[in-house]
C-alpha cells in the first residue's frame, strides 16, 4: 500500500515561532519534485507534541492541497489519549488524507492490552489505513510482535513505523502479520538493512534535506540495483549521522533552513543546536553537494 521513500515532513516555521504556510507548501512541491513517494506531516518530525490543534489540523489541509494525489498523505494522529487521536484521525479522514499514523502512547506507559485498545478505538471509529509507529525511545513503551498481529487483523491497520533500530523485529512481525502487512522502517540508519529483512520503504527524516538520494537509493533496493543502493546508503551515512546528533527535528530544521525553507526554529522545549552541531551539518550537506 505503502512503499518506497516517505518524508517524515518538518513543520517550517519563522523566526517567531509561527508556522510558515507559505515555506509548506513549497517545501511539499519540492518534495515532490525531487522523488518522494509519499509526506508525513505532523509526526515527531513535524514537532506535532507543540502545536495547536488548529495548527495540527491545518498543516494537514496545507500539505492535501499541495500533493494534490500525486503521492500518498498519511497524516500524524497520535496522541497519549485515544480521544484525542481519534479526532486528529477524523480529521485526516475528512480532509482526504490516505492513511493516518498513530504513535503508542507516550507517558502513559499503557499496557500491551492498553495498547491493543487504544488502536482498536481509534481503528473502530475512522475507516482509514492506521499506520502504528512504535517508537520505544520516545514513547516508552514497545509494541510486542504479538499484539501488532492481534491488531493487524483489524481491516483498518494495515501496517507499522517501526523505530526499533531492532532488525530481527520485522522478520518476526512478517511471520506473525503476514507479508501484506506494510512495514516501513523509522530508523534513517538501517533503512536499507530493513528493506531486506522485508521492509517495504522508510519514513525518514534525512528525506527532508536529502529526498531525492533516499528516494534514489529505495527504488535501486526495488529494480535489484543492489550495489547502488548500497553505495548510495554510504553516501548518505555522514549526514544521517549529523542529523542526530541532537534531538531531531533540530539539526535537520537547521540543515532545512539552509536550503531556504524555513528558519532553523524549533519550539520550546528543544533549544537551538549547537554551534559545533550546526558545523556538523554543514559540512555533511557540502560533503553530498546539497549546499551550493
Amino acid at each position: 500500500m505503502f512503499k518506497g521513500s516517505l518524508v517524515a515532513l518538518i513543520t517550517p516555521m519563522r523566526a517567531d515561532g509561527a508556522v510558515d504556510e507559505a515555506a509548506l507548501a513549497r517545501f511539499v512541491d519540492w518534495q515532490i519534485a525531487e522523488g518522494t513517494d509519499g509526506l508525513v506531516p505532523v509526526g515527531t518530525t513535524g514537532e506535532s507534541p507543540t502545536l495547536s490543534h488548529a495548527e495540527h489540523k491545518r498543516v494537514v489541509e496545507i500539505v492535501l492541497a499541495v500533493a494534490k494525489g500525486r503521492v500518498p498523505v498519511i497524516a500524524g494522529a497520535g496522541s497519549n489519549s485515544t480521544e484525542e487521536a481519534t479526532d486528529l484521525a477524523r480529521h485526516a479522514k475528512a480532509a482526504g488524507a490516505d492513511g493516518v499514523l498513530v504513535v503508542t502512547p507516550y507517558y502513559n506507559k499503557p499496557t500491551q492490552e492498553g495498547l491493543y485498545l487504544h488502536f482498536e478505538a481509534i481503528a473502530d471509529a475512522v475507516d482509514i489505513p492506521l499506520l502504528i509507529y512504535n517508537i520505544p525511545p520516545r514513547s516508552v513503551v514497545d509494541m510486542s510482535v504479538e499484539t501488532m498481529a492481534r491488531l493487524a487483523k483489524h481491516p483498518n491497520i494495515v501496517g507499522v513505523k517501526d523505530a526499533t533500530a531492532n532488525l530481527a523485529r520485522p522478520l518476526h512481525t512478517r511471520a506473525a502479520c503476514g507479508a501484506e502487512f506494510c512495514q516501513l522502517s523509522g530508523e534513517d540508519h538501517t533503512a536499507l538493512a530493513f528493506l531486506a529483512a522485508g521492509g517495504q520503504g522508510c519514513i525518514s527524516v534525512t528525506g527532508n534535506v536529502a529526498p531525492r538520494l533516499c528516494a534514489t537509493m529505495q527504488r535501486a533496493w526495488a529494480e535489484g540495483r543492489i550495489d547502488a543502493a548500497m553505495a548510495i546508503q554510504d553516501r548518505l551515512l555522514p549526514l544521517h549521522d549529523a542529523l542526530f546528533v541532537e534531538t531531531s527535528p533540530g539539526p535537520v530544521k537547521f540543515a532545512a533552513s539552509l536550503l531556504g525553507f524555513s528558519a532553523a526554529h524549533c519550539r520550546l522545549p528543544l533549544a537551538p543546536i549547537s554551534e559545533a552541531t550546526a558545523s556538523r551539518v554543514r559540512a555533511a550537506m557540502a560533503g553530498l553537494g546539497l549546499l551550493a
